[in-house]
């Protein structure tokens, strides 16, 4: 196996001055060497990566990371700028750059080493090494561990031991994590272990990592006064730690601020401030609700908790769908009346893999209104509220109330958990409570309530929603084509963004011609923004910031991929002419979408999933109209507050070109 980093991997003088020029540059490097097969691809997943979170460090240090398909083995590459890069740190921008390149399906042992460097950026002295290193074939093997830093001696290294009059430690347990699970979460866990040796504190991390986890001992569990979560996914097993002083915080702040959190977590402490729960109810903020504020209303945790059963089901949408879409595609619409390939499959005939294919995705499509209920059940009651949201679903399925009756069906679900879970009951019981008495009686309700109570109005308005899409023609369709075109690009990839795409999504649950429009119209008009930007910026570059004309490139590749985030960066830095520019482009995509008559069976895959379309020729003619609007309005719009430089031809450097930055 080819060493993770190279020579020919580090480049000491990167002359880039943008995160999106500076990944590409040392991206190319991997290309070189094999380790990346497609550098376009590979840019668009690490770009998808950055616009959950930017990826600076205090420190000087950025870390453009990602899981990607387009890799062929675990990789990195270093690069040292001069001039420094802003990758969004606080504390300013970047001198040290390393971009991990991780395989879709990265071992274990890769993702160990992985792990281990994102620990030793949190080393000052293996830092300074890099600062100081004088050929690339000297920084690569310090980054391999070849040649290490000389250890630093700590400030209180002469300290007695006992000074202190032979207190116990205050002891601290920690769970670390964050979405990709490679590098901030193995920082964060560095840094708060360095700041509880500071402070004369005992710290053990659990680091949920895409290599798995370790469960800390019960026993160090028990015996610690106070607990910090560092994390930007849900703490898995997280009942294990109720009961105790407990700090929530996003991973960035156990990187950025470790020293706060244990004096934080140690005043809870002494003040007597514990997380309240049982065994049998969860404990703390669900999943949905961690990302929120305590202030919050109703309404917006609604809409978290729909949100949370849309995402989990979108896998399902994406997979099902497209592999119903190849089976159609391959074997002709007639497909779906082929034999089960369970009985009857020719190795060379393509109508045999194209049932194969169709087959696959109608199971996978099968599982999407189980997965909705269950998992909005999960956003508002964590894990007891599964089972009975997955049999909410499948009773919604077996009566025919499609999508509406699995958002109803898991919401039922979650609020009978939460119900059951307020009411008290003796301490001898509560061991049985989430493995049996839980799921036994919130099944038992929300079945009842679906079977004979709700479960048939549900399923009649789900049959007049469908039949109403199956009649929308002329005016109407154009109209909802304009409401949803709007939607779309409104927030891109926002609530509101989501609602539009979770209403076409929902439609493919019943597929009939009307709501295969509504899915058409919907990414069309989903890839008109970032389009739109990338146009404008190529078009009229002197109207934008030197990252904004950074980002328009990528935005090429966004837009035809059908990630709307791709326009965030630009919306971020003005807002009130690139949204409304977008709004109006998608508008007139969605229109002549539904005007064309174009329709989609695939829920994703933007300009790849072409030859699944309908009228492919007349939906690209309705994305590039919309993209022309939108283009030529921002260009026009922009134009009345002139160029992004100033008259030295000097780029302006405004509040906007950061928050285009950090967005």
């Amino acid at each position: 196996m080819s060493p993770m980093i190279t020579a020919d991997l580090v480049d000491l003088d990167l002359s880039a001055d943008t995160k999106e020029a500076a990944a590409r540059s040392l991206a190319e490097r991997m290309v070189a060497l094999g380790r990346v097969t497609d550098l376009d691809g590979f840019l668009a997943d690490v770009a998808a990566r950055e616009a959950q979170m930017p990826t600076g460090l205090d420190g000087g240090i950025g870390i453009p990371h990602c899981r990607s398909a387009h890799v062929t083995e675990p990789t990195l590459a270093f690069g040292r700028s001069p001039s420094g890069i802003d990758f969004g740190a606080p504390d300013g921008p970047a001198d040290l750059i390393f971009l991990i390149a991780a395989p879709a399906g990265a071992d274990d042992a890769h993702l160990t080493i992985l792990s281990s460097l994102a620990r030793h950026l949190m080393d000052e002295a293996f830092t300074q090494a890099l600062r100081t290193a004088t050929t690339a074939a000297e920084a690569a093997a310090l980054i391999a561990g070849e040649e290490p830093p000389a250890p630093q001696q700590p400030a209180d290294a002469d300290a007695d031991p006992d000074e202190g009059g032979g207190e116990a430690p205050f002891r601290i347990v920690a769970v670390t994590s964050c979405p990709t699970g490679i590098a901030h979460t193995y920082m964060a866990a560095e840094a708060l272990e360095q700041a509880a040796r500071d402070a004369g504190a005992e710290l053990v991390v659990e680091t949920q990592g895409s290599a798995g986890f370790t469960r800390i001992d019960p026993a160090v569990v028990a015996a610690a006064d106070g607990v910090i979560f560092a994390h930007d996914v849900p703490v898995r097993e997280k009942e294990r730690f109720a009961g105790k002083p407990t700090i929530d915080v996003g991973v960035k702040a156990g990187i950025n601020r470790p020293a706060a959190l244990i004096a934080e977590v140690r005043a809870k402490a002494a003040r007597g401030e514990v997380t309240r729960g049982e065994v049998s109810r969860p404990t703390g903020p669900t999943p949905v609700d961690n990302a929120g504020e305590p202030h919050e209303g109703y309404a917006t945790r609604l809409r978290k908790w729909l949100m949370s059963g849309v995402s989990y089901m979108v896998p399902f949408v994406a997979a099902g769908g497209l592999l119903i879409a190849l089976g159609f595609a391959l074997g002709g619409w007639d497909i779906d009346k082929a034999p089960s390939v369970a009985e009857h499959f020719a190795w060379g005939q393509v109508d045999s893999w194209a049932a194969l294919m169709f087959q696959i995705g109608g199971l996978a499509f099968g599982f999407l209104v189980p997965v909705l209920a269950g998992y909005i059940a999960y956003g508002m009651a964590d894990r007891p509220g599964l089972v009975p949201g997955f049999v909410g679903g499948a009773v919604a399925l077996t009566i025919d109330a499609g999508f509406l009756g699995g958002l109803v069906a898991g919401l039922v679900a979650g609020g009978t958990v939460l119900a059951i879970q307020r009411v008290r009951i003796p301490a001898v019981l509560r061991g049985i409570m989430p493995v049996v008495v839980i799921p036994l009686l919130s099944s038992i309700v929300v079945g009842f309530l679906m079977f004979l109570v709700i479960g048939k109005p549900i399923a009649s308005l789900q049959k007049a929603l469908t039949d109403w899409l199956s009649g929308l023609s002329g005016a109407n369709a154009v109209v909802l084509g304009v409401i949803l075109g709007l939607m779309m690009c409104f927030d891109l990839g926002g609530p509101v963004n989501k609602v539009a795409y979770a209403f076409a999504v929902g439609g493919l649950a019943n597929p009939n011609e009307g709501s295969l429009k509504v899915m058409a119209a919907v990414m069309a008009a989903g890839m008109v923004p970032p389009l739109a930007m990338a146009l404008a910026t190529a078009v009229r570059g002197r109207l934008f910031t030197r990252t904004e004309r950074e980002n328009g490139k990528a935005a090429w590749v966004l837009g035809a991929s059908f990630i709307s985030e791709g326009a965030i960066p630009f919306a971020a830095a003005d807002p009130l002419r690139v949204i409304p520019a977008a709004m109006a482009g998608g508008a007139v995509t969605g229109a002549l979408s539904m005007a064309f008559g174009c329709t989609l069976r695939a829920p994703h895959g933007g300009v790849f999933v072409i030859p699944l379309i309908g009228n492919p020729l007349l939906y690209l003619l309705a994305i590039v109209a919309g993209t022309v609007v939108s283009a030529a309005l921002v260009v026009l719009l922009k134009s009345a507050r002139g160029p992004a430089f100033e008259e030295g031809g000097g780029e302006r450097t405004g509040a906007g070109a950061k928050v285009a930055v950090a967005a």
